[in-house]
């Protein structure tokens, strides 16, 4: 009796085991994962909400790109589109047209 009582216990148990040997294996990887979308969570809400909604985005993408190959394709992406608005604020800020990188270039001057 006592036997049968230990064998259906054992299966009574059974999905429990898995699962937290599932959280043991994987337990790095779900916490990137959660600290990464709570991140890109927050920084969602603050989009409308005062606070630093860009930079949470990206601190979530960074977080989750050590994990996931598309979050890296995003934070690159996101990265290329940071360095064309600071390349775009700078070249207004120099006085140069939109259309030229006089900007970026000094001046060289000709000697004769």
């Amino acid at each position: 009796m006592t036997n049968t009582v230990n064998r259906v216990a054992g299966w009574v148990w059974f999905p429990f085991r898995v699962t937290i040997g599932f959280i043991a294996r994987n337990g790095k990887r779900i916490a990137i994962s959660v600290a990464g979308f709570v991140l890109i969570l927050l920084g969602l809400a603050m989009l409308v909400l005062p606070g630093p909604g860009i930079l949470l985005i990206i601190a979530g993408l960074a977080i989750l790109a050590t994990e996931y190959v598309w979050a890296e394709r995003m934070l690159n992406v996101a990265k290329r589109k940071a360095e064309q608005a600071k390349d775009k604020v700078l070249r207004k800020k120099n006085g140069a047209p939109p259309g030229s990188d006089a900007a970026s270039e000094p001046d060289v001057g000709t000697q004769g």
